[in-house]
C-alpha cells in the first residue's frame, strides 16, 4: 500500500465515523434517504483535500476542523442525488440511486437536507469567527457555481456545437470548484495567508476539472461492477464531454449510440475512440491540468502533506473508478 493510498483510507475511516454518528443511526425516512449514499461509501476525496491543505498550512491542524471535511462530503453527496435525479441515473455507488428508493420528491428533499448541513457542520470547524466566515462564504460561492455548472451541462445536450472553452467553463463550476473550495477551506480554516490560499485553491481547482476528464472516462470504460454506474450514460445521453467534442472534430458520428446500448456497442463505441485518438487525447488534457495544479503547490513549504496533496492530483488522473 502506498503512503497516499494509506493516509485516504485513515481520512474516509475518521469521516465515516462522523457520518455514522450524525446521519445513519437516525430515524425518519427522509433522514434515511439523506444518509442512503453516504452509507454507501465513497472515497472520500474532497475531505481528504481539505485535511491535507489545512496541514500543509498549520502541521497537525487538520483534526481540528474535520467537520469542515465532512461538510465537503454532504456538499458531494447533495449535487450526487440532484445529479442523478436529472440524468434518471439508477445507480450510484453500486447502490440503488436516492430517488428511484423512495421518490423524486424525497430524492429532492434528502439532497436538501445535505446542503443545509454541511453549513451546519462547516461552522463547527474549531477555528476564528473570520475564518469560519471566509470559509462559507467560499462553499456558497462553489455551490452558486456548481448549479451553473450543471445547468451548463444540461443545455450542452440540445446542443451539437459545443466547443472545448465552453466544455472546459463547464467542468470548472461543475467539479473543479468543489475541490477549489475544498482546498481553499482547509487552508483558510488552519490560518493560511492570502499566497497560500490562493495556492491551494488553484490547485484544487485544476486537479478538480481533471477529475471530472477522467470521470467521463470511467464513465465510458468502466463497467458498473467496478465504477459502481451505469457504464456509458454520458454516451447514451449524448452528453457533450469533451469525448465527444474530439469525435466531433475527427468526423466521428457519436448520435447513433443516444439510445439504449447492449455491451457489444458499448464495446464497438470505444473501439471506435481509441482507434481514432480521442481517448488519448482527452487523457493528455487532463494531465496538463494536473502538471498546472503542481505549480501551484511549489508556492507552499516542502511537507509530506504538499507532496501527497500532488500525489491526489496524479491519482485523479490514473485511476479507473
Amino acid at each position: 500500500m502506498t503512503e497516499l493510498s494509506a493516509y485516504l483510507e485513515t481520512a474516509a475511516r475518521s469521516i465515516d465515523v462522523m457520518i455514522d454518528r450524525y446521519f445513519v443511526d437516525t430515524t425518519g425516512e427522509l433522514n434515511k434517504a439523506s444518509a442512503h449514499l453516504l452509507a454507501a461509501g465513497g472515497k472520500r476525496l474532497r475531505p481528504a483535500v481539505v485535511m491535507l491543505a489545512a496541514d500543509a498550512v498549520k502541521p497537525n491542524s487538520s483534526s481540528e476542523i474535520l467537520p469542515a471535511a465532512l461538510a465537503l462530503e454532504l456538499t458531494h453527496t447533495f449535487t450526487l442525488i440532484h445529479d442523478d435525479i436529472m440524468d434518471g441515473d439508477i445507480l450510484r455507488r453500486g447502490v440503488p440511486t436516492v430517488h428511484s428508493k423512495w421518490d423524486m420528491p424525497t430524492g429532492i428533499l434528502a439532497g436538501d437536507v445535505l446542503y443545509a448541513r454541511a453549513f451546519e457542520f462547516l461552522m463547527r470547524a474549531n477555528a476564528t469567527d473570520e475564518a469560519r466566515g471566509r470559509a462559507v462564504t467560499m462553499l456558497a460561492s462553489a455551490c452558486a457555481e456548481l448549479c451553473q455548472g450543471q445547468h451548463m451541462d444540461m443545455a450542452f445536450e440540445k446542443r451539437d456545437d459545443v466547443d472545448e472553452g465552453e466544455y472546459l467553463e463547464m467542468v470548472r463550476k461543475k467539479t473543479g470548484v468543489l475541490y477549489a473550495a475544498a482546498a481553499g477551506i482547509g487552508a483558510v480554516l488552519a490560518g493560511g495567508n492570502s499566497r497560500q490560499v490562493k495556492a491551494l485553491y488553484n490547485f484544487g481547482l485544476n486537479t478538480g476539472m481533471a477529475f471530472q476528464i477522467q470521470d467521463d472516462v470511467i464513465d465510458l470504460l468502466s463497467p458498473p461492477e467496478k465504477s459502481g454506474k451505469d457504464q456509458a450514460s454520458d454516451l447514451r445521453e449524448g452528453k457533450q464531454t469533451l469525448i465527444w467534442i474530439r469525435a466531433r472534430e475527427k468526423g466521428l458520428d457519436l448520435s447513433h449510440y443516444k439510445r439504449s446500448l447492449t455491451d457489444t456497442e458499448i464495446n464497438a463505441a470505444i473501439e471506435e475512440l481509441e482507434d481514432a485518438g480521442v481517448i488519448a487525447e482527452v487523457k493528455a488534457t487532463a494531465n496538463e491540468l494536473v502538471s498546472t495544479s503542481a505549480k501551484h503547490l511549489a508556492l507552499l513549504p516542502p511537507s509530506k502533506e504538499r507532496e501527497l496533496l500532488k500525489e491526489i492530483g496524479e491519482f485523479f488522473v490514473t485511476r479507473s473508478f
